[in-house]
């Protein structure tokens, strides 16, 4: 087993690895454990638009702002909405906002080169996170090792299992799955598509149901068909199984669907409570999905990086660490309740017969 006083960092998301960045300016000892291979082990998602108050805020703190506007791309802030029928009733391709986006992978990597190499271990993923008598924790992992901390912070995303030291709560499936999709070299190869969803965001809605998609750097499209109801026992999610679902829209969004690559990945959504807090914990805290995770609405890794830039500011200020820690986690618990709420009332409305008009209401900020 491996004795480290420093602060254990689990998990090697946007959130966890702003954390390591914010201590490593301020010389406190950290490890961030990471249950990927490497930093190239799998794909990170989409894109992130990052907002002023939360992302923008954390970037600034951590004295990293100016590099992200190499990646921020203010271009790629536009929202279009479609009806089934591919007819367009809405339109902002206006690149002046302030949210700009950044390739999930892009942040990553930003991050990660602001820290030291050695202070990521990879693989390292956790099965189980132990309280001692002596007030440490032992973090256990599947490759076999086992280390000791004087605190540990949870960045472990939905199915953090650091989460266990301090609540009881689980994410529930919420009703709703995403099944994503890409098309590559999409200006090029597709140039019709490229055109319907122009620089930024693209929604369409029907029948309870939605396609999204995102332009990415290096005109990379993502789509996402959203389905409404429980997982569907034996439905086998292939391109054809989805267009099957879509049936009667407009051949231009269905094109989404069947000019992608072959590859689906569903993504089940979930989340825990609305206001989900707990009894805090000498030596322990969340941020992040771990924290308060809730359907996408453009909030979850901004909240991340926002719980990451104060929770650093409680551990590294003059006042008594546990005192510090307790008001981060109830600013945090306000803040996630506040966005929480608003991400399921959105859900709601843009699943609901007349989600087309809910949805216009909400993006044009007429609500």
């Amino acid at each position: 087993m491996s004795k480290n006083s420093g602060i254990a960092i689990v998990g090697g998301g946007p959130g966890g690895l702003l954390l390591a960045r914010m201590l490593y300016l301020k010389g406190v000892a950290f490890t961030v454990y990471e249950r990927d291979e490497s930093p190239v082990h799998r794909g990170q998602g989409g894109m992130l638009d990052l907002h002023p108050g939360t992302g923008q805020y954390a970037m600034k703190r951590a004295g990293l702002f100016a590099e992200f506007q190499h990646f921020a791309r203010y271009e790629d802030q536009g929202t279009r909405l479609y009806d089934k029928h591919g007819l367009l009733v809405y339109k902002d391709d206006a690149s002046d906002g302030d949210r700009p986006e950044i390739d999930r992978s892009q942040l990553r990597d930003l991050l990660l080169r602001s820290i030291p190499a050695n202070s990521v271990r990879w693989g390292c993923r956790l099965t189980e996170a132990l309280g001692c008598d002596d007030g440490t924790f032992e973090l256990h992992f599947e490759n076999g090792s086992v280390a000791r901390h004087d605190f540990v912070v949870g960045a472990d995303g939905v199915g953090s299992r650091v989460r266990a030291l301090v609540s009881d709560e689980k994410p529930r499936h919420i009703g709703l799955t995403l099944y994503e999709l890409a098309i590559d070299d999409a200006d090029a190869r597709h140039p019709d598509i490229a055109a319907l969803v122009g620089r930024g965001t693209m929604i369409a809605k029907g029948d309870g149901k939605s396609i999204f998609a995102q332009r990415n750097a290096n005109a990379h499209i993502r789509v996402y068909a959203a389905l409404r109801g429980e997982e569907k026992p034996g439905f086998e999610a292939t391109k054809e199984s989805l267009a099957a679902q879509f049936a009667g829209w407009d051949g231009s969004l269905l094109q989404l669907i069947e000019s992608a690559k072959d590859t689906v990945r569903p993504w089940p959504i979930c989340a825990l409570p609305v206001g989900h807090r707990w009894q805090s914990r000498a030596g322990v805290t969340l941020i992040g999905d771990a924290a308060h995770v809730m359907p996408p609405a453009g909030e979850g890794g901004n909240l991340a990086l926002r719980d990451a830039a104060d929770l650093a500011d409680a551990l590294t200020g003059d006042e008594d660490r546990n005192t510090a820690v307790r008001a981060y986690e109830a600013t945090m618990w306000a803040r996630a309740a506040t966005a929480a709420s608003n991400a399921m009332q959105a859900m709601d409305d843009g699943f609901a017969q007349d989600s087309l008009e809910a949805t216009m209401k909400r993006i044009s900020g007429t609500a």
